[in-house]
């Protein structure tokens, strides 16, 4: 994979257009969420800055019509505290007052624009997205456009796509480490290689377990969530109406014939749990295997399966963890997810966390940051890790193509 980095161009006075992923939640005053990826993606920004380039910073929050579907200001205020320069608010995107703030920026200056899926023109154009009023009336003032937002680079939105086909582009360092790490996971992995999946995802999940097992990149695959209960289904192991109609209200039955041909093929690699945790009054029940089916649904992975999976990822060379154990949004259902996210900061292994709800479980144990590598990305971190190519990255190759003779690379 041929794209361009920092290191390939001489920033210092160039005014560089830079598509980063501020997304955050909101708390009860619909104000952003300070969070350890805003703080990740202020790495490349202050690296710009810091080098002489006049930095202008696009970005998203939020979707059409969601309670988090915000202005930027409070955003630029949490970016000054994490690069410890002053970042401008502008309330404009493509128009006069934009274009007029950047053409009077100075070495080193930031200002950020607003919330760039305020123009429908991201989001709902399809094709010749650098024909878009968003390009053209931006392209013009800047000498580089950098792609820092790896979660986002699953969709075709102008942001993404439009700039690229335009001007001379590069990978921030956040999106660099990103396809750095992934495609070492997926092509030569420390070994043994471990697959820890859990969570509601399951099409995903399958989809992730099915290319890298077929691409020897992985040993073997503990299973957890609504992942286990499609591959117990499988199996022809009943779990129980209670269960099995959370598959089929999350259409994740219709995951179990894919289950059945990985097992058919694989079925010394996939671990599935020996013991659960229900809920009974309240309270969390653990029941062996032989207890199945269950009346009650199933929650969390009992304590003889997280014993059992400690030792496997105790003995990994990489460990990939994607989806949590178990409701771990209940306090008495989080010992799952916790106790595999501890053994995995703690085994010697290379340990990786993809995937909105891990990194959020993660953050709130206090482990996200303690891990080797985090991804940034959940959809994007999935397609990636399968094999799948990434439109935002696919345009980052094409315009290295084009603009080759225009590197500078530093030395």
């Amino acid at each position: 994979m041929h794209f361009l980095t920092i290191d390939d161009f001489e920033v210092d006075g160039k005014t560089i257009l830079v598509r980063t992923d501020i997304n955050s939640g909101v708390d009860e005053n619909k104000e952003p969420v300070d969070n350890i990826r805003i703080k990740h993606h202020s790495k490349t920004i202050k690296e710009l800055s810091d080098k002489g380039a006049k930095v202008v910073i696009l970005a998203h929050q939020g979707r059409l019509n969601g309670d988090d579907f915000i202005r930027l200001e409070k955003h630029a205020e949490l970016l000054s505290k994490h690069i410890e320069k002053d970042v401008k608010y502008i309330d404009d995107i493509f128009g006069s007052y934009a274009k007029k703030s950047i053409k009077e920026m100075e070495k080193g200056d930031i200002i950020l624009l607003e919330n760039v899926r305020f123009s429908v023109e991201e989001t709902a154009v399809k094709k010749d997205h650098h024909k878009t009023h968003m390009v053209r009336e931006l392209s013009g003032l800047f000498d580089y456009y950098v792609n820092d937002s790896f979660a986002v680079n699953h969709r075709e939105h102008v942001s993404l796509i439009g700039f690229p086909a335009v001007l001379p582009s590069f990978a921030g360092r956040i999106l660099q480490k990103e396809l750095e790490v992934l495609t070492k996971l997926m092509e030569n992995p420390q070994r043994p290689s471990v697959l820890c999946l859990g969570g509601g995802k399951v099409d995903d999940s399958i989809m992730v377990i099915e290319k890298m097992l077929s691409n020897d990149a992985v040993d073997t695959v503990l299973t957890s969530g609504l992942v286990s209960m499609v591959f117990l289904a499988a199996n022809g192991d009943y779990i129980g109406n209670a269960t099995h109609s959370v598959l089929v209200d999350k259409k994740a039955d219709l995951e179990i014939k894919s289950a059945k041909k990985i097992l058919k093929k694989y079925k010394d690699k996939i671990v599935m749990p020996i013991d659960f945790a229900i809920e009974v009054e309240g309270k969390r029940v653990e029941i062996p295997f032989s207890a199945l089916p269950s009346d009650y649904p199933i929650l969390d992975i009992g304590k003889k399966t997280i014993k059992l999976y400690k030792e496997i990822i105790d003995g990994a060379g990489t460990v990939v963890g994607n989806g949590p154990a178990g409701v771990f949004e209940k306090e008495q259902f989080a010992l799952g997810t916790e106790e595999l996210f501890h053994a995995m900061h703690e085994s010697k292994a290379f340990a990786v966390i993809g995937g909105g709800d891990s990194s959020i479980a993660a953050e709130k144990m206090g482990l996200l940051d303690k891990m080797d590598h985090f991804s940034t990305g959940g959809g994007a971190f999935i397609l990636y890790i399968s094999g799948k190519s990434l439109p935002g990255v696919d345009a980052l190759v094409n315009s290295a193509k084009k603009y080759s003779t225009l590197i500078t690379r530093v030395s």
